[in-house]
């Protein structure tokens, strides 16, 4: 879809952005949504609110040298896009993978600006990472690039400032060696990462988070259909942590997950995914998702991902990549009779994909409010960090389940306001961008 609007507002960005497809891609995504709102809140444009919020407060880029364990000196780039502050600190995860870029970095803030907004906690949004590939190497290389990493982050960030996170690459092992180096160096024990170990300052519930949140968006989402979980067949892309805590929270709701994947291929068990096994291979051998069959040898392993979308199921929980789900994956979703689809990952249907299920009446949950499972929960461990409080898994699982609630609401009520009734996309971007607006309005020119 395109207008008038959205070319004015959208055909500089792309000047002042060059190959930077992502990143055009995020921004028109929002901009489709918000002319109601701009025609409705005339200071908007006066403020030149949008032109402001499309350009990041600040972008880090910097070199990573650091040497493997034959004693070869290898040279990565590090990203850290400080995109928007108006509600809070800083706040993003690391993704650390050979495809990150600036133009991916710059769309992954752009939406964390508004999927933190959404989460009602006082966060800005950021995002960084680096084109090191932590697949195959040792621990000690692992340290030996985190140390050298947090070396110049750490001139950038804090508690107060700028909190990251773990991504794609970033898990409990890197954001370990990486709060070692910031603690060395600053000589400050301070909640300045999250994704923590228990032992020293992390939140229960926060491994779990994403996958979990996402899975009580989507209730709200079936719910609205009048129907739940009960006898739902599941895909679901990916088998990290997001797609392995949506596995669990949907076995617990009597759901059936059929299908999972990573960036091999992907496996099919008709009797339904075996999560302690995936757990077994994924999280403690850190195996590829073809080891499956050596537990479930019935299963089905087919090399290749984006297959997975041609089997038939109720509902499908897209928690790879970006772009990972296109227009003609979509449509065979559609005619295999797909009720719902919510975004585990970030953006991971293109435009076309988008438009397919909405106008087939596929529900539809976009990432930036079905998957802020995850920096709800790192902001609940930055408070619990400021008050020097642990809270157990049932309080900040509680807690998580209200964020997510008051997440789909906001959707809904945002969409309905604005004569885009049941289209969450909209509401999201809508909701989202009302908060920001609105500080940094208050806040004035800067």
């Amino acid at each position: 879809m395109s207008s008038a609007f959205v070319d004015s507002l959208l055909s500089p960005i792309v000047a002042r952005n060059p190959a930077e497809p992502e990143f055009i891609q995020a921004v028109r995504e929002v901009l489709e949504s918000l002319e109601p709102v701009v025609q409705k809140r005339k200071e908007i444009a006066k403020l030149k609110i949008i032109e402001r919020l499309v350009e990041p407060e600040r972008q880090l880029i910097f070199r990573v040298p650091w040497v493997d364990d034959k004693g070869e000196i290898r040279v990565n780039r590090g990203f850290r896009v400080q995109f928007n502050s108006a509600l809070g600190p800083y706040k993003g995860g690391l993704r650390l993978h050979p495809s990150v870029n600036l133009g991916i970095i710059k769309f992954l803030g752009f939406e964390q600006v508004f999927k933190n907004a959404l989460t009602t906690t006082p966060i800005g949004g950021g995002k960084g990472g680096s084109d090191f590939d932590p697949k195959g190497k040792s621990d000690a290389e692992v340290m030996k690039f985190c140390q050298s990493f947090m070396s110049e982050l750490f001139r950038h960030i804090g508690s107060e400032t700028d909190v990251p996170a773990g991504d794609i690459g970033v898990g409990g092992r890197e954001i370990g060696y990486l709060y070692g180096q910031h603690k060395r160096l600053t000589n400050s024990f301070t909640g300045v990462l999250t994704g923590k170990g228990l032992h020293y300052g992390g939140s229960l519930a926060r491994t779990e988070a994403t996958g979990y949140g996402l899975v009580y968006f989507t209730t709200r989402m079936l719910e609205d259909q009048k129907t739940d979980w009960k006898g739902k067949r599941v895909v679901i892309s990916g088998s990290g942590n997001v797609a392995i805590y949506a596995t669990e929270k949907i076995q617990e709701l009597d759901g059936k997950v059929v299908a999972l994947s990573d960036s091999n291929g992907y496996i099919l068990d008709e009797e339904g995914i075996d999560l302690a096994a995936v757990k077994r291979i994924k999280e403690e051998e850190r195996g590829r998702i073809k080891e499956y069959l050596s537990v479930r040898p019935r299963a089905v392993y087919t090399e290749g991902c984006s297959g997975i979308w041609t089997i038939p199921c109720d509902v499908a929980l897209p928690c790879a990549t970006q772009n990972e789900l296109d227009g003609k994956s979509a449509a065979i979703l559609v005619k295999n009779h797909c009720i719902a689809v919510a975004e585990g990952a970030n953006m991971p249907c293109t435009p076309e994909a988008v438009t397919c299920f909405q106008s087939a009446g596929v529900s539809f949950g976009p990432a930036k409010a079905a998957n802020a499972g995850g920096v709800a929960t790192s902001a609940l461990e930055m408070s619990q960090n400021s008050m020097r409080l642990s809270w157990t898994f049932d309080e900040v699982d509680a807690k998580l389940h209200g964020i997510m609630d008051s997440i789909y609401t906001q959707c809904r009520d945002a969409s309905e306001a604005y004569g885009l009734a049941g289209n969450l996309v909209a509401g999201a971007n809508i909701a989202g961008f009302l908060r920001v607006a609105d500080a940094m309005i208050a806040q004035g020119v800067v």
